[in-house]
């Protein structure tokens, strides 16, 4: 399809007249029905990559992503734009919406689903009723046993598919190392696939490290800057407590600014409404855990802050990918206190099962005989509901060829050997994710320039910075000065509501 073709759709359905670095080359080899794995900074327009072939394209376009608050934010913003025919299918569904939606997914152009979603065969048999143009694998370092959100069921993503046709596919990814890159096209395994590659450093984000000595230090430190910027912020912390703590904070100590927290414990209306806020300026501060601001498409963020450091340099790059959408100078500012290390190595070590726990669900399986349900219950009550586990569980039974079809077949390994697998991987996995702690907290000691150190796993050269580079170079805090957040929202009665969400009960978790 000719340059001028693909300006004029480009315009007519998003308003936009020219493509951003990478957009046009990947479309048109989605166009040329060519399976596709692209890198592309947060914040450059992944999305347009599907969402204008899905305007083009015959059938339907099939998006998968882990992101509840992107699949809800693109659907409204879509139908906002005029593009109806756009459904998103997730566990957030009542029982009739998804048979409402599921009835009618033919009518639909571009379709957005969850990949607990595909684990349903009611919902591949109906998919298999579609002509799938293309089918899209967003965040596709999830599919990466080292990618630094790994879930089990995106590897299942192959097989699915197959059983759709194999239609021309297109992985997104925004940070994925050279082994995090090799891992994910060797789990796809497609013949001739294209890969694009794109610089990851934003030139317009400075990068700059404050070390303090107290945490009464920090949080005055925070105050001040928050009285000082009137800006769209995002401020990151590792738990949720801390999150609501300071958020109550800071709301006491700057009573004219509209701050608000969000974190995985909030019930789904909560969320949205934090979202939503958001996006439209009826809130200026988020202070939040990583649950935030992935997918979120508010181009006026200026300034996050890392409360607490995150655990690996891909999910920092990530998130301080959420400023600067429009090329406007931002900064991205980390506190660092040296109890901060606890946290993370915290984080790291209950993300994947304990040997303890691998063992007491494999006796249940061997000993007692229990059924998949009755297994599956079981390990979610002694895992405190959390489902990572269980999943994890299951995927490397089916692995190992002891779970086929929700029937285990027990005979296929010895117990001992089944829980020695699993156990050398986890171990495996925590080690790799200690390292990766290591080199984030080697990236907060640096003496030079954070920049170059920052991108160095990620690629050779850098693109010159557009404003300030980073606390080592050039940065001052006295030469950034952002213009205030103009106030275009209704004044609206928002406090109050918030008010129930902030002092509700919270734990430690993300």
């Amino acid at each position: 399809m000719s340059e001028i073709n693909l300006e004029a759709y480009l315009k007519q359905y998003f308003g936009f007249s020219r493509f951003r670095q990478g957009q046009k080359e990947i479309i048109e080899s989605v166009l040329s029905k060519q399976h596709v794995f692209a890198v592309l900074p947060t914040g450059t327009g992944k999305s347009i990559c599907y969402q204008l072939p899905a305007m083009m394209l015959p059938g339907a376009v099939v998006v998968i992503s882990p992101l509840l608050s992107l699949m809800t934010d693109q659907v409204k913003q879509l139908k906002s734009q005029g593009i109806k025919r756009v459904v998103a299918l997730n566990s957030m569904l009542t029982p009739r919406e998804r048979d409402s939606h599921l009835a009618n997914l033919h009518h639909y152009k571009l379709i957005y689903m969850s990949p607990e979603m595909l684990q349903s065969k009611r919902m591949i048999r109906r998919l298999q009723q579609l002509t799938i143009s293309l089918f899209v694998i967003d965040e596709a370092h999830c599919i990466s046993q080292w990618g630094h959100e790994f879930r089990p069921d995106y590897l299942r993503l192959k097989q699915i598919h197959q059983l759709l046709d194999s239609p021309p596919l297109l992985a997104l990814t925004a940070t994925a190392t050279p082994e995090v890159q090799d891992d994910i096209i060797e789990a796809l395994a497609l013949e001739k696939l294209r890969k694009f590659v794109y610089p990851m450093d934003k030139p317009n984000i400075a990068l700059v490290v404050e070390q303090v000595d107290t945490i009464r230090e920090k949080e005055e430190r925070l105050i001040r800057l928050m009285e000082q910027y009137h800006i769209p912020t995002l401020i990151y912390f590792s738990s949720r407590k801390e999150t609501s703590r300071m958020a109550a904070l800071l709301q006491e100590q700057i009573p004219n600014r509209r701050i608000a927290f969000y974190h995985g414990g909030l019930d789904h209306q909560d969320r949205l409404l934090i979202q939503q806020q958001f996006m439209q300026n009826q809130l200026e501060v988020v202070c939040c855990t990583n649950a935030f601001g992935m997918g979120i498409n508010k181009k006026d963020i200026q300034f996050v802050i890392h409360y607490h450091a995150p655990s690996q340099i891909e999910a920092f790059i990530q998130e301080i990918g959420r400023s600067g959408r429009n090329g406007q100078e931002s900064v991205s500012l980390v506190f660092f206190h040296e109890s901060d290390r606890i946290i993370p190595q915290r984080l790291l070590e209950s993300e994947l099962p304990t040997g303890e726990w691998v063992q007491f669900a494999l006796n249940c399986l061997y000993q007692e005989d229990y059924s998949y349900e009755q297994l599956k219950e079981i390990c979610l009550l002694t895992a405190d509901g959390n489902e990572v586990y269980w999943r994890f569980l299951q995927f490397q039974l089916e692995r190992l060829g002891v779970l086929q079809e929700n029937t285990f077949y027990v005979q296929q390994m010895p117990q001992n050997k089944v829980q020695q697998q699993i156990e050398q991987l986890i171990a495996k996995r925590l080690q790799y994710k200690t390292a990766k702690l290591e080199e984030m907290l080697e990236w907060l000691y640096t003496n030079s320039c954070r920049r170059q150190q920052l991108f160095k796993p990620f690629q050779e050269t850098l693109q010159p910075s557009a404003y300030m580079c980073c606390d080592h170079c050039d940065f001052s805090w006295t030469d950034w000065q952002p213009s205030p957040h103009e106030q275009t929202a209704q004044e609206q009665d928002w406090l109050q509501t918030l008010m129930r969400i902030l002092y509700q009960g919270d734990t430690n978790e993300k």
